[in-house]
């Protein structure tokens, strides 16, 4: 219990005051590095550098939020374990809403009570960046062939040869040959 509320401090650089804000279009940009997932003790990335632009329009009665990531994430390839820098883009909408009590049940709709004046937008920006990465991290010299990497020559000496795969196909042992006969002789 007491690791969720560590990650629950809200940085301060990500709290939006939006009461003090005019009606309209209003830009914010940040620079995401490590220390961002530091504090969500997520210690997948080596090293990032994240460009967020967020773009927030200010409604009578809502705010809508368009955010818009990019930049690369350093993260070590599945196959060889060398680190590579990944690129990442990804880009999400969030309607915020006023209503008797907090709702983030649905993905791009939040409900925050009527007496609030801010909104920390964090948990999005790090949701955003996180779920850009491909599942399957693969080093792009892995797929061009200019990796020349230990752990890819052992996997290529240890992988099973496409030649000897079909001479042991095709010396088969001859009793099934006879036995593939009686299905054939109805």
């Amino acid at each position: 219990m007491l690791k969720l509320d560590v990650m629950m401090k809200h940085l301060k650089e990500f709290t939006i005051p939006f009461v003090g804000l005019k009606l309209g279009k209003h830009h914010f940009k940040y620079q995401i590095d490590k220390t961002f997932f530091e504090h969500f003790e997520y210690e997948e990335f080596n090293d990032t550098s994240i460009n967020v632009g967020l773009s927030l329009n200010k409604k009578t009665t809502l705010l809508e939020l368009d955010f818009d990531i990019s930049g690369t994430v350093n993260i070590n390839c599945d196959l060889t374990n060398e680190a590579y820098n990944q690129e990442i883009s990804n880009q999400f909408n969030l309607v915020v809403n006023f209503g008797e009590e907090f709702n983030d049940e649905e993905i791009d709709l939040l409900i925050i009570p009527h007496g609030e004046y801010e909104i920390n937008i964090q948990q999005y920006i790090y949701e955003l960046i996180v779920l850009a990465v491909p599942t399957k991290r693969i080093h792009p010299g892995v797929k061009d062939g200019t990796l020349n990497s230990d752990i890819l020559k052992k996997l290529e000496e240890l992988s099973p040869k496409l030649k000897e795969n079909k001479e042991t196909e095709e010396e088969t042992d001859p009793r099934w040959n006879t036995l593939k006969k009686l299905l054939t002789d109805k």
